[in-house]
């Protein structure tokens, strides 16, 4: 009777158990939302990768996907998982920082074609390597284009020219 004891207090309560399989069905959504370039860098066993492919060919409505995802879940169970959690993070990291990036640029652009002065002296100030002469040459022709109604060539090579600063600023750093 003893012996019963000792194995129920060593083992996890069935709601912990619950968590974590919850944890690992999560970790298989995410697994199966990933682009192919994402899950060759994240270097899974064939097994794994053989069951992702299949799960993400699948209408996401239909109950076959959702019994790929529990097979999935269930691989995971049996490997060390904590190395694919850092990659995952690292890719959710990488977008997020990528789309604040994109954010910033995209605010630089807007402050430029607006009637903001500073706006170039406060860009040239954060980044003296800028060729002020062709990015006051965008600006112009950005501005002339939108009165114009015309497609905004200009403005795009503006958004381009100012990414390129900005990751020429985060390579430094």
């Amino acid at each position: 009777m003893k012996d019963l004891e000792v194995a129920d207090v060593n083992r996890p309560s069935r709601s912990q158990l619950k968590r974590e399989d919850q944890v690992l069905h999560m970790m298989a959504k995410e697994l199966v939302e990933l682009s192919v370039a994402s899950l060759v860098a994240l270097k899974l066993s064939d097994q794994l990768r053989e069951a992702v492919k299949m799960a993400s060919a699948m209408p996401a409505n239909k109950g076959a996907r959702k019994r790929q995802l529990k097979y999935i879940a269930g691989i995971l169970r049996t490997i060390e998982t904590d190395i694919i959690r850092e990659r995952l993070d690292l890719f959710k990291n990488k977008s997020a920082h990528s789309a604040r990036e994109l954010h910033k640029v995209e605010h630089w652009r807007a402050r430029l074609l607006s009637d903001d002065k500073t706006a170039l002296t406060e860009l040239l100030d954060t980044h003296p390597e800028a060729d002020i002469q062709y990015l006051r040459q965008l600006v112009r022709g950005a501005k002339k284009e939108m009165a114009l109604a015309k497609p905004a060539k200009s403005a795009r090579l503006l958004f381009r020219q100012l990414k390129g600063l900005f990751d020429e600023t985060d390579q430094l750093s």
